[in-house]
Formats: structure tokens, sequence, C-alpha cells
């Protein structure tokens, strides 16, 4: 497709994102997939979902994923989950599930998520199987080229399915799944549906559009989406700086046969954000971000008693992002980030093997991914030039002892080379003159992972879990060999080219029942690492150069990587309970409570870690309606780490009111608005993990309305 205008930076990209905001045209979401062994959090309070209609070969998804329904996501969130949410980025998607936060460097434009603690280099971030192909793991401010508007499911997959995706994905893996490829081959004809919202918070509109046709054998799929944000409310005024606008789209076409079908896409999304805090908003620094991607999957199933389907994942984009900010007046390019990516994936799913214990399940696979980035400007001295080349075999396992009891496991091994300029410091890294040295460097590890789980179907709808897990990964390319100042994020970075394979050794217990009027998630988990990898805050402060650092007041805090053994341990709970019938619905309460604590083996604090979080709410619904309001508490944060300041805590409420209608026999087969509160309370918001918190507080109070029309 044509390359789209930056958002917000020309009239004519104005006006989409102002159209979009008022009429989007898109297909409707294909239906879901049955529910596996368990149901998850977030669509508890859903009615029980259909199992998709049988494509042309006859199979149902559901038949043709079997190890996405071996190794079961923990966190769901679907097409309607995300439509009333209204979350801008991931990180704001899934900020108030348990166990999972997001970054909060620049709400609405910038926020990544964080699982249990863990965030960049541990959580991988994919789009239907293949990575974001981005550089927001490199720095709080990148942005994940990955918007809410282009998804209809957001899966957090931790354990035993994380090891599909890569051994880096400690904390695990945020997938996003649509149809732009299209996997199956609906009835002939076009569909679409149109949707669109305004938010009182930032006086932003947002808007997808998106049309799925068929013709004959061939299957395609269209989508255009944009939002136009300005600076967002706080208690008190406005958060300076913190407006974005982006626009983005994709096509794609499948072409089905009798034992498969092959696909591919293109899609683009550029945004145009800004960078909220006091020096970023004195100097008005943005950043301007484009990216291009071209994927493809398929699958071929077999008439064979050996293997029973073999599929396909590949990828290659082309990123760009531009720091700019004032200087004498004038907009100035201060650094550039350049990433080429390319990254593939092939899985051989082999027909079920009867052995004395029992049915065995298995997936073979491989992966390879290669990444260069191109660095310039400040950026320049933050990171030279970098390239990484990985490759990896894996292997899933599941054998049905019995038919409710299961084991699981997986294997992962990897060959990883980074290449890159290494700088060396002083001990204490105080500026000197000469240093840093600097020459090319080149390391290269071999992680090795596996994973045991137990599943354990129990009465009254309870299915229990036991899972261990030994994950190792390769430091990353900006772990290794960043050497300078950032000046989007305030932060003078200094990497350790010696750095280890970091390791973690997991055990985990879960409870789960997803039928019924009480419905109930609960997990409880302790870690062990082996050189864990983290940005120590020293303490110093410094200039534009090394030669200043610990000289006296610098614009940038400075940051070491390190490495340090540390343990992590924190439970995550959820249930809902449908008290009984209120007028024609049901009404019900829900309750959650998150917590995880992390400490180096020196008793001393991990830092940024998420505070304790305690919460609850009412909700009623009907055919129709659904309407429900919750109060999440999050306590004080103060087993904080050196130099970090200890954050307050604060109640977030939120209220929706959503009515679905559904036409018959019409063009127009169903129609949803609805009215969304968030922070109704006014509270200032202050978020531990950011490292803007001080700076930077949380959207004040919104009201949301959004609507959305399927034909």
């Amino acid at each position: 497709m044509p390359l789209l205008p930056a958002a917000g930076s020309s009239p004519l990209g104005r006006l989409a994102l102002s159209v979009l905001a008022l009429s989007a045209i898109s297909a409707p979401a294909a239906a879901q997939t049955a529910s596996s062994q368990v149901a998850l959090p977030e669509i508890l309070i859903e009615a029980p979902r259909r199992p998709t209609p049988p494509d042309a070969s006859g199979l149902t998804e559901g038949q043709l994923t079997v190890i996405d329904r071996a190794f079961v996501p923990v966190t769901v969130l679907n097409e309607r989950d995300i439509q009333r949410n209204g979350g801008a980025t991931l990180g704001d998607q899934l900020f108030t599930l348990p166990g999972i936060t997001g970054s909060g460097f620049a709400p609405g434009a910038v926020s990544r998520p964080i699982i249990r603690g863990l965030d960049n280099a541990r959580v991988r971030i994919q789009e239907n199987g293949i990575g974001a192909h981005d550089v927001s793991d490199l720095s709080e401010d990148h942005a994940v080229p990955i918007d809410p508007l282009a998804a209809e499911r957001i899966e957090v997959i931790r354990g035993p399915a994380a090891l599909r995706f890569g051994s880096a994905a400690i904390g695990g893996v945020v997938n996003v799944t649509n149809e732009r490829i299209p996997t199956r081959l609906g009835p002939e004809g076009v569909s679409g549906m149109m949707r669109g919202g305004f938010g009182s918070g930032d006086n932003g509109f947002d808007g997808a559009a998106q049309i799925r046709g068929r013709s004959g054998n061939w299957a395609y799929s269209a989508d255009v989406y944009g939002r136009n944000a300005g600076d967002y409310a706080v208690p008190g005024g406005r958060q300076a700086n913190s407006f974005a606008n982006t626009l983005g789209g994709s096509f794609g076409a499948s072409y089905f046969f009798d034992n498969g079908y092959v696909g591919a896409a293109i899609s683009q999304v550029r945004s145009l954000y800004g960078l909220p805090g006091v020096e970023p908003a004195e100097h008005r620094t943005r950043i301007d971000l484009i990216q291009t991607r071209i994927t493809s999957k398929g699958e071929f199933r077999f008439d064979s008693p050996v293997i029973a389907a073999l599929r396909f994942w590949v990828g290659g984009s082309l990123y760009r992002h531009n720091e700019d900010g004032l200087d004498d007046g004038r907009f100035q390019t201060h650094a550039t980030f350049r990433q080429r990516e390319i990254e593939g994936r092939v899985e051989t799913q082999f027909q079920p093997l009867a052995t004395p214990l029992g049915p065995l399940s298995s997936v073979l696979g491989v992966q390879f991914g290669a990444s260069t980035l191109g660095t310039a400007g400040e950026a320049g001295g933050l990171l030279a030039p970098t390239n990484t080349r990985t490759a990896a075999a894996f292997l899933f396992n599941e054998l049905a002892l019995t038919s409710s009891t299961r084991l699981q496991a997986a294997f992962r091994i990897e060959s990883v080379r980074v290449g890159g300029t290494e700088a060396r410091f002083p001990g204490d890294y105080v500026g000197a003159p000469g240093w840093p040295l600097e020459q090319a460097r080149v390391r290269n590890f071999a992680p090795m992972s596996v994973s045991l789980g137990l599943l354990q179907d129990l009465p009254f709808g309870f299915v229990g879990s036991l899972t261990g897990q030994y994950v190792e990964r390769a430091p990353r390319a900006q772990e290794l060999f960043s050497k300078g100042p950032h000046e989007a994020s305030g932060t003078f970075e200094i990497g350790d080219p010696n750095l280890r394979r970091e390791a973690a050794t997991t055990i985990e217990v879960g409870l789960r029942r997803a039928q019924g009027p009480f419905r109930f998630d609960a997990s409880a988990y302790y870690t062990r690492y082996s050189g864990f990898i983290y940005k120590r805050l020293t303490g110093a402060r410094c200039g534009e150069d090394f030669a200043s650092c610990g000289a006296g007041e610098g614009e940038f805090n400075q940051v070491v990587f390190s490495q340090q053994d540390a343990t992590f341990y924190g439970a995550e709970l959820r249930g809902q309970l449908d008290i009984g019938p209120l007028g024609s619905g049901t009404f019900g309460v829900e309750a959650q409570y998150d917590f995880v604590r992390a400490r180096f083996a020196d008793s001393t604090n991990v830092p940024r870690i998420p505070p304790h979080r305690l919460g609850g709410g009412l909700y009623w619904r009907n055919d129709n309606w659904f309407a429900r309001v919750s109060l999440l508490h999050a306590f004080a944060q103060n087993e904080i780490a050196s130099h970090e300041t200890p954050t307050p805590g604060y109640n977030l409420l939120n209220a929706e009111l959503s009515y679905r209608m559904a036409l018959k026999n019409q063009a127009i087969k169903d129609v949803t608005f609805g009215l969304v509160g968030t922070n109704l309370l006014d509270e200032t918001i202050r978020n531990a993990v950011s490292f803007r918190k001080d700076e930077v507080a949380m959207p004040g109070r919104s009201v949301r309305l959004f609507a959305t029309v399927r034909f």
C-alpha cells in the first residue's frame, strides 16, 4: 500500500484521523476458538464462546492449533475487552490485569507491558507469531509499533509455551493476533466493521477500518486505523508534551487448497508522539517513527501416519525513528535509530504416538533471526551499529496419562551471535581523560532451556497445574555495548561487554476454574536468577560525554548494566462470582490481588518493581447490556533500590456501560456503543516502574465514548 503520511503532520493526516474517528469499516472478527482446558481471566464474564466453524478443509481452528491448546495462555483480552479498555498502547491495555503493568514512560504513546516485574529484553512482543521488530526493548521511550486498534486478541503467554518463541522471553510473550493474513476461508462476498471513539482526557479521536472478503479459494483482508490525541489531563492541568498521533494500515491475502493455505501481508505504521517530563517538555522532544513489515505464514496438512501438519511463519521489517527537539526555535533531529530485521519459524506437528503411558503429542520446530541496528546523531554515541544472529531448535511434548492428567515438556537450544563495539570504563564510572576505550567485539552464546509441567483436572471443574522450568538467555546488544547519553530517556547508559548468560529457575503452581457461576484463577511462583541483568542507577550525573560523569550536576542519570543473582516470588489471583439474577440480567462481584517481591542475593531490592495491588468490583450483564464498576488500590512502593525514590499508593476507580444490539436479516449485523470512565477520582497516580515517575503522572479523570458497527 502507498506510504502513509505521518499522523498529525499534514492536513491530510488530520483529516484521515477525523474521518476514521467517525466512520471506519472492517470485517467482523472471526469466531473465537473454543476454550481449551481452562478459560482465561479477562474473558470470564463473557458468554461461552462457540467453536470456530469448519473452514474449507473441514477442520476447526482448534484442531489446527493443538500446541496452543496444550500450552494455554494465562491471560487473554478479546476484541470487546480491547475496545472497552480503549488503551492506546499494549501497556495501557494490560495495565490493571493481575501480574501485569505498563512501563508508563509516556502513557497513551509509550507504555511497554511489564510482566511480574520483568520488562524490556525479558518480555517478547509479537504480532501473529512474528516479533515486533522494533527498538522498544532498548529504551523505555521507544514505542511498540503494534497498535491495539489493529488487534482482535491480545494473549499474555507464560511458562512452557513461551519457549516456542524464544528463550529471551523469561517474563513472557505478549502476542497480538488478527486476520491480516487470513487463516480461515469464510463465505463468499465482503463483510466489515467500523468503529471509532472520543476521549475527554486528551481530546483524542481514534478509529479503525477493516474489510474481509472471499473470492473462490482466495481470502483477503485490509485495514486502516488512526488516532489523534493531545496532551492528556492530570489533576490540576495537563501533562505537557504528551500528545500522540498514529496512522497505519495493512493488506493481506491467502490462498486455500485442500490441505492448507499460504498467505502474506504488508503493513505500515507511522507515529509522531511527544515525551513528557521536565527536560523533554522544555525542548518539546518528540519521536517520529515509521515501520514497514512484510509477513507470511501457511500450513500444510498431511494424510500421513507420522506427520500431521507443517506450519511456517516468516517476516521482515524496516524500522526507523528520529528523536527531534527544539534548537534555536527550530526542530532538529538529535538522534536516529534504524533497524532491519528478519525472522522465521517452522514447526512440524506429529501424529499422536501411542505409548504404554498414553498418547504422546509432539511438535518439533526451528527458528532463525537476524537484525542490524544502526544509529546516528546522539544515538551513535549511545550505541554504535550492532548485528545479532540467532538460530534455535525446540521440541514440545504432551503426554496424556489419563483423560484428566496431562504431562507437558518443552526443550529449546539456541545459538546467538552479537557483534558491536565494546566500550571499557574505569571501575568507578567517574569521568577521566582517555576513557572509554573502544574496540570491535563479538560475543557468542548457546542458551539452553527446559520446562516440565503437570495439568490435573480436579472435582467441581477446577484444574490444577504445576510447572518447573530452567531458562537461559543471552545478553542483548544494548546490555553489552551501550556507551553514552540518551536524551529522550534522560539517562547516560553504560553496557558491560563481559556479561554472561542469564539463567532463571522457576517453580509455579496454579488453580483455575472456568465454568459455572464461580470462576477463579490463581497462581504463585518462585524464581531464582543466576546473573540477573539490570539497569543500576549509580547516583552520578553526566553531561553529553563520559568525561563529565560524576563531575557535578549533569542532565543525565548514569545507568550501568550490571549482573547479580536475584530472587523473585509473587502471586496473582482473580475471581468472579455470579450472585444471581437481577432484572433481566445477572449481577456479580469480582476481586483481584497481585504482588511481586524481588531481591538481590545481598538482600537489596531489585529496582523498579510494581507494588502490591488489591481490587474489586461489581458487574451486571444480559444479552445486550454490560455494566461494571471497579476499584484498584495500589499500595505505596517503599521497597526500593539504591537511588530510587518511594512511590505513594493510589486508588484507580473505573466504570463502564455498553450496549450491543444484534440485527437479523439486515445489511448491518450488529451495533455496539458504550461509555467508559477512567480514574474517576482524578487521583495523581505515579507509576513505580517508570524512570520518569517523579516528573510524569498517569492520566487523570477521563470519559471515553465508543461505537462499533458490523456488516
